[in-house]
């Protein structure tokens, strides 16, 4: 009789422990941007910037979904920021704003093992642009380094990944060329064309100067003769005498 009721307390016990785990929710094990950055708290700008430029909804979206390629993240530190020109970020335009967010976001999840066989440059969620948008990604085993053409940089250490979603802590703010709005450099104006070479009119007299000195020496040895004639006429004169 005991071992009876032992058994069936037992299986009591049983059944409460699995209807109580079976109440719980279970985690969906979906990342959520927002609570990676925050958890470090280095990431306090970059934070507002993706809040402002609404960068954090397709994000977080895919993610809670678990479709798509994922995301890798380089996240610039709060100090990253503060490094940039005074004004920098305040007196950028929405769009350049929204372009300097998408720049720090690749549309796929890369490892840090990845970076070693990764294609360069690297696709943003700024575009592929390879002019306005360069980021290129290098890694010898033990250092990742990033270069955009204005900024040359490392990757300081991994703040997340879970396969879905990569972040990496940066030093500095990723800038190029299109987040600045600068455009590609104006190419350089072309030469002024050569103009044909002609023969120096100063050296080369013409023919009305030649036909000119002609006449002024036949004038002159004209009078020279009626000279010398003059001269011998009154010479004979005074012989005669």
């Amino acid at each position: 009789m005991m071992k009876q009721l032992s058994s069936f307390l037992l299986l009591l016990a049983l059944l409460h422990l699995c209807n109580k785990t079976s109440g719980q929710s279970s985690p969906s094990g979906a990342s959520d941007v927002y609570s990676v950055l925050q958890k470090s708290g280095k990431f306090t700008t970059f934070i507002g910037l993706l809040k402002s430029t609404q960068m954090d909804e397709p994000i977080n979206s895919q993610l809670q979904k678990s479709t798509g390629q994922g995301f890798t993240i380089f996240a610039p530190t709060d100090t990253a920021f503060s490094d940039l020109k005074t004004g920098t970020l305040n007196s950028s335009t929405d769009e350049q704003k929204i372009k300097l967010a998408q720049f720090h976001i690749l549309p796929s999840y890369l490892a840090v093992s990845q970076f070693q066989t990764v294609s360069n440059p690297v696709r943003t969620e700024a575009g592929n642009d390879a002019v306005g948008f360069p980021l290129n990604v290098v890694s010898n085993g033990t250092q990742v380094n990033i270069t955009t053409g204005l900024v040359n940089t490392t990757v300081d250490s991994t703040v997340y990944s879970d396969g879905q979603l990569a972040v990496y802590e940066i030093p500095d703010v990723l800038l190029s060329q299109g987040v600045l709005g600068t455009g590609a450099p104006a190419p350089a104006p072309l030469p002024p064309k050569a103009k044909k070479a002609s023969p120096p009119t100063s050296l080369a007299p013409s023919k009305s100067t030649t036909a000119s000195v002609d006449s002024s020496v036949a004038v002159g040895l004209n009078r020279y003769a009626s000279i010398v004639a003059s001269i011998g006429a009154a010479v004979l004169a005074a012989l005669s005498l």
